[in-house]
């Protein structure tokens, strides 16, 4: 592929992607600067790999999985590190109640996180999640359901 058409392509890839790549890496690392860092490099594989695409389904869940393995590999790089401040955090949400859900979400196991969100906030049904983070749609069925029991449980924690 020539250098002058990725350079257009790519633009139009960070326009229509770029703020849902960022919540999903938000949400995933918990963390301003790594959700920045994350999507900047996923954005770099994209130019740097020129994949080529069925359709823009194919081309988002390839950028969905992509970006979680990177975020996956900074939590392993940091993992004992602490998180950003929750005030933070609160700044991502545009109304009180979804930076409380916010905070929650980032409370969540990861595996929990990342079906939770790709499947309330983006959209994505079991089976497409399943195929874009490489498990079975039973496996991202029953994370759903624990990732629910854990925000239940949460919920009820701050509720009291």
């Amino acid at each position: 592929m020539r250098k002058e058409k990725l350079i257009p392509d790519a633009r139009r890839v960070v326009k229509e992607y770029g703020n849902s790549l960022y919540r999903l890496c938000s949400v995933m690392t918990g963390n301003r600067e790594d959700a920045d860092d994350a999507v900047q490099e996923c954005f770099l594989k994209y130019v740097e790999k020129a994949p080529q695409f069925n359709d823009e389904e194919h081309e988002k869940a390839w950028l969905i999985r992509v970006a979680s393995n990177i975020c996956k590999d900074i939590l392993r790089k940091r993992k004992h590190q602490s998180f950003v401040s929750l005030d933070e955090i609160r700044n991502l949400g545009t109304s009180e109640d979804n930076a409380q859900i916010l905070e929650m979400l980032v409370s969540l196991e990861d595996k929990y996180r990342i079906v939770i969100h790709l499947h309330y906030v983006e959209g994505y049904k079991a089976w497409e999640i399943a195929s874009v983070i490489g498990i079975t749609e039973a496996a991202v069925k029953k994370r759903l359901q624990r990732g629910r029991e854990a925000l239940r449980e949460i919920y009820e924690k701050e509720a009291r």
